[in-house]
This record gives C-alpha cells, structure tokens and sequence, in this order.
C-alpha cells in the first residue's frame, strides 16, 4: 500500500505539473502504439483522449488507496486471506498509478514511444566532469531536475554545468526530448545529462565527492542526505514537499537571495517547491559553488596517514558484519589493509550496498565507508559505462510478431529483471541473470537501479550488455524500459498479447485479461535488489496481473510468499474452455511469489515459472532444455521435479532423452514403447495444443 502511495501520488504531481506547464495536451502514443494504456483502460474500461481524461483514473486509485488504508487500522480486516486479496488489490492500484506516470510524461517530455534503437547514454560517477560544477538530481520525479536542463540549454551554460541523475530521475532525464511526439521541450536534450548511478550508489558518490550541489525530489532518497552533504559543503534544494529535510520553505524568496545564501554556506539547504525556480537555482549553485568547495572536498577526502590510523582503531568484533545486508566481513577487509593489502576492499566495493550501517554499528567509530572511498578512488575516476537510454512501451506490431511465439512456448518467457540495489552479493549477478537468460533467447526487459547496474559490466571485447545485444522486444533482446514507473510497461506487454494476439476484449475485463496471462504468457519478474516498500508493491501488482515473481532473500521481511502446493491435485484443476470440462495440469507456474537465497536457485526458479499449460510441444522442450541446462549448470544435476513438466516424447530435451525417458520407467513407472520411442502411460495429461485452460466459467465457448 506504501508502495501505491509512493507512485500515485507521483502520478498527482505529474498531472497537475504537466497541465500547469505544457496544457492539457493531447494523449498520442504515436502511429505505432495505438493500444496505448492498456492497463488504465484494462482496469478504468475507458480510454483517455487527453491530460485531464487521466484525472479519473487518479480519483478511482485514491479513494480505493484510503478504503485500503482504512483497513489495517486496529480491529478491522482479521483474515488473512482477504487481507492479502486487499493487498493484491493495492498491487493493482500501483500498476495504474505508475502508468499515468509515465503516459503523462512520455507525452509531456517527448520521450521515445517504443524505441527498440534508444540511443546509448554515458553512465557512471567517472563521467561527472569534475571541471565543471556537478548538479545531481536525485529521486523519482523529473520536474526539477528537467527544469535544471533547460535552464542550462536557454543560456548556454552546458559547457559549465554538468548534470548527472541518481535513482530512476536519472533514466527520466535522459530521456527528455528523444521521442517523435509533440515537441514542447527542447529536441535531443536528453542527451546531454549523464546517468550519475543508481541509489545504492549514494554513499559512495557522496563520499568521493563527485558533486557540487544535489536536488532531491522524492521516494527513494536517503535520510541522512543533508548531513552527509552538509559535511563536505554540498549545498541541497528539496523540490518536493515530500523530501522537505527540516529545510525553510524559500519558494517565495528571490532567487538571487537563495543562491548567495547557498553559495556562501549560510545554511546547508533550503526546501523550494517550485520546479522551474529549483532547476535555476540547482545550475547556478553548482557553478558558483564549486571553487568554494574545493578545500572541503579536499578535507573530507581521507588521506593515508588517517586511512592507516583508521584501520589501526578495528578490533575485529565483528559488529560491523553483523548488520551487514550483504554479509560483508569488512573486519577481513581492515586485517589485509593493516598488512598493505587494499585490494580487497577494492574486491568488495561492487558487494557493498553503502547502506551505512556498518559505521553506526562500529564501537570504534570507523568511517568504513570512508575506507572503501579510500582504496577505490581510482576506481570511480575510472568508473565510465554506456547504458542504453529508456525506450518506453511495447509497440503494437513488436506485440504481433511475439505473441504467438511467447504463448506457444518457442520464445521461453519473458523475463522482467526489476527492484533497486540491495542485491545479496553485488551489482555483478544483475549482469549475471541478464546474460544467462538473453543469452538463452528469452526477452529480457529491465527498469530503474537494476538496468543501470548491469551496466557495469563487460564482456571480453569490452562491451557492456547494452552493447551486446539489440533493444527490441524481442528474443535474444534486452529492454531498458525506463525507471520504476516504466514498470508498467510489463505489464502493458502482457496485456497487449491478450488483447492484440489473442484478440480479447480488456477495457474493464481485467479478470479475463490477467487470467489469459496466467494462462498463456510465459512471463516472470525478478525483484533482486528490493530497497523499498516500493518493490514489494510492483511485485504484488504483476502477481495480480497473473506474472510470477522471484525475490532475494531479504525480502523476508514482509513476510510473503506465495508457492502453490503440488501435492493437492485439487489446487491445479483448471477448466477447459473448449468444452467445460475440468482438467488436471502440471504445477505452471508452481508459485507467484518465490524467495529465493541464491542468484542460481533464483534463475532455476525463474525458468521454471515460465512453464505454461498451453505450450505446445516444441515449446515446452525449449523451456524444459533451459529449465535442465540451468540446473546441471549451478547444481550439477537435473531438477527433481522435471518430469512433472513432460506430456509427451516430444517434450524432452534432445540431450537428455535417453536418459530422461530411461528414468521415467525404471524411477516413475511410466510406460515407454522404447521401439517407437513413444510414453504410452505416465504423463499427468497429453500435450494438446488447442487446450484451452482458464479458471472463469463463462469463458466456456458453448455450441450455437
């Protein structure tokens, strides 16, 4: 519900911000996306013609939002299963909610409708020009930060002022201007700022020093941004009244008066809630400030006389450790630095999330991110990657050449890789499960702090993942949709196979829409580095829609999971439409919502959640070949459950045939006419490609 909170009231900004300032333009997604808010129009039954059509969808989602909240007052809702379906429900509202977000600013900003050739951006704390004042924009919304570009472009201040972006602002900003819509904003602007990194990387930016001013939006910003800025003389600008630090409201101050009294450190921030006065006040802050500054970037950066008296201090309790997301053992890390080795922290850098608990915990009280600061300075400098720019939403014929494919199998799931940077062990397994599955032909789709995190990586010629492979949707692809509102271009995806491939009606049929999606889409989302209460909500959506999701094991902490019970044949009785009938299906998918420990069992779980009951042969054998290949390559056996998955001969994978069909008579008493190579008996029911399954009764077509 926090999480629908966080995006809805995204959305109530955008829309009032968007009016005020561009008009209650037209709503046009182009020639090439003419189903154009599936999910609005999915869950409202109405399509919207212009800005203010969205002002329903906004009143729908904030009462249900306060009904919602009504309900985990003290003595209200008591059973947990309607307690979950409210949940569901919320999941729901944040699908909505995050796509008016990005309808609206997609139309207002002229961002790209669809464009698998986004273009390749710079991202990294490296591409900061350290010669230039740095403004950081950081946050989820991109009014001010946007204001801040085009004040810069008006007075041809770019070649003084460098703008880099932290969290999902970051993928907003670049991709102003870069669409083929209506032009109210400056043509190719989105070019120009720089993608700074990703939230887990706060920390470490903050303490290297890379910035010269920061404005701060809203949603997924740390708390202790304005006293860690304050110590090394950052000037901050709330824009938002959500992220207001205890600031004074100067919104109605001169602009002039701001600025020197920024500039001069009279206070270390000031809160001003109108976007285009933040972005000038954000540029010329940056530019002036900055060789007022150097001294205190100076004295802040540790020297290695303190780095040595530092690691001296450790007494290798271990208390650091203890409260560490990642499980790092930093007292290791200061035993090989006391000996002269600083490698490792250079080794562990990627693994910290620079949560900061390390150094709270610490009785000796060790800046210990001032250590990994310390021993990877070089690093940052160094730290230049491309990433390819948000492309947006799912075009309608990129729809109808996959959609057959997904549903029948061929193509083996979609996989939606989203959620921010508390990843178990480092921005590295982003890239690993990227790769693993693009390389395997599924679509690969990711958003936010995940697809900036893959982008560190590269391969033996050097490229990134952005470089390797093309941005279509499309098999052997991979997708940066945009930021954590963008999300909802998953599910428009799926959505759109239903009702373009599928041709079933969705305006206000969201239960036949999501469960056509159970059904029939081989889709699963992965939520690997969940931060904030914000991933849970984007998880609990595409589980109402009818998408699996695996989450990393610190999302133990709210408590859910969903996995089904395949020893209760009852719970996998579905009914085929062709004729009523009740038929038993195998366990596809097995769970909804899955928690996994390791980025391996992760990317086993997530290969079997794409099994679908209405793949035909050739796809099914595709699946499980991946499902098998997977599991012997992390685990270094078959699954236990593969024959689960097997209707026919034709289902097996052709490495693993003989042996598979061996096991089946000798281990599961199936009966094999080993001459015709033929399953006489054994399978849970008969691969049948015009099988129809479906849970909705009135989906059963009867004889006219």
């Amino acid at each position: 519900l926090m999480g629908c909170c966080a995006h809805a009231a995204h959305g109530r900004h955008l829309y009032h911000w968007c009016i005020d300032k561009f008009g209650d333009m037209k709503f046009d997604m182009g020639s090439e996306i003419l189903v154009d808010s599936p999910i609005y129009q999915t869950i409202m039954g109405t399509k919207p013609r212009t800005f203010k059509d969205f002002n329903e969808g906004l009143y729908y989602l904030e009462e249900e939002v306060v009904q919602l909240l009504a309900a985990t007052h003290t003595g209200q809702e008591s059973a947990f299963i309607d307690f979950e379906s409210k949940a569901l429900h919320a999941g729901r509202l944040d699908l909505l909610g995050m796509e008016i977000c990005d309808m609206l600013q997609i139309v207002a900003y002229d961002m790209p409708r669809g464009a698998a050739d986004a273009p390749l951006i710079e991202i990294g704390m490296g591409t900061m020009d350290q010669n230039k004042g740095v403004l950081i924009a950081y946050g989820h919304n991109l009014a001010a930060g946007s204001e801040a570009m085009f004040y810069a472009e008006k007075n041809n201040l770019w070649d003084k002022v460098d703008i880099g972006g932290v969290c999902c602002t970051a993928h907003d900003l670049n991709r102003i201007g870069t669409g083929n819509g209506e032009l109210k904003v400056p043509k190719g602007i989105g070019i120009k700022p720089k993608v700074a990194g990703a939230m887990g990387w706060w920390r470490k930016m903050i303490r290297s020093g890379v910035m010269d001013c920061v404005m701060v939006d809203e949603q997924c910003v740390f708390c202790d941004v304005l006293a860690d800025a304050e110590k090394r003389k950052i000037p901050v600008i709330a824009t938002t009244d959500k992220i207001m630090l205890g600031l004074p409201d100067r919104t109605n101050d001169p602009i002039d008066a701001i600025v020197d009294d920024l500039v001069n450190f009279k206070m270390p921030g000031v809160a001003v809630l109108d976007p285009t006065k933040a972005g000038e006040i954000g540029i010329r802050v940056a530019i002036a400030v900055k060789p007022k500054r150097a001294e205190a970037k100076i004295q802040n950066l540790i020297t290695e006389e303190q780095f040595k008296e530092s690691i001296a201090k450790c007494t290798q309790c271990n208390e650091c450790a203890f409260v560490c997301p990642p499980h790092i053992r930093i007292s290791k890390l200061i035993a090989e630095a006391v000996k002269g080795n600083n490698q490792e922290f250079s080794n562990f850098y990627e693994i910290c999330v620079g949560c900061g608990r390390c150094e709270q915990s610490c009785p000796q009280g060790i800046n210990i991110l001032d250590l990994f600061e310390y021993a990877n300075r070089q690093y940052v400098k160094d730290q230049k990657f491309v990433m390819r720019s948000g492309r947006g939403p799912a075009r309608d014929t990129e729809i109808r050449a996959v959609g057959m494919p997904i549903v029948m199998g061929t193509i083996p799931g979609i996989i939606a890789l989203v959620g921010c940077s508390n990843y178990p062990n480092g921005t590295k397994e982003c890239y690993d499960i990227a790769k693993e599955f693009v390389d395997r032909g599924y679509i690969v789709i990711t958003s936010g702090c995940m697809a900036m995190d893959m982008s560190l990586y590269t391969d033996a010629d050097g490229k990134t993942i952005w470089e390797q492979y093309g941005g279509g949707l499309d098999g052997r692809n991979i997708c940066n949709t945009g930021s954590c509102v963008s999300n909802a271009n998953i599910g428009d995806a799926a959505i759109k196979i239903a009702t373009i491939f599928a041709h079933r009606n969705h305006r206000g049929n969201f239960d036949d829409i999501a469960d056509y999606i159970l059904s029939k889409v081989g889709a699963c989302g992965v939520a690997w580095g969940a931060y904030s209460q914000k991933a849970a909500s984007i998880a609990t959506g595409c589980n109402r829609l009818g998408i699996p999701v695996v989450v990393q094991p610190h999302s133990v902490m709210y408590r859910r999971s969903f996995i089904g019970r395949t020893d209760k044949p009852e719970d996998w009785m579905v009914i085929d439409a062709r004729d009523g009938k009740m038929q038993q299906i195998e366990p596809a998918p097995e769970a909804m919502l899955y928690i996994a420990e390791t980025k391996e069992e992760a990317m086993l779980e997530m290969a079997k959640l794409c099994f679908r009951p209405s793949d035909n042969s050739i796809g099914r054998g595709i699946k499980l070949t991946h499902y098998c290949d997977i599991s012997m390559k992390y685990f270094g056996k078959l699954p236990d459950d593969w024959h689960i998955f097997v209707r026919d001969v034709k289902d097996l994978p052709l490495v693993y045939k003989e042996d598979m069909l061996k096991t089946l008579e000798s281990k599961f008493g199936w009966k094999i006419d080993w001459k015709a190579k033929k399953i006489l008996s054994g399978p849970l029911r008969p691969a049948d490609v015009s099988f129809d399954p479906t849970n909705l009764a009135r989906k059963i077509r009867t004889k006219k």
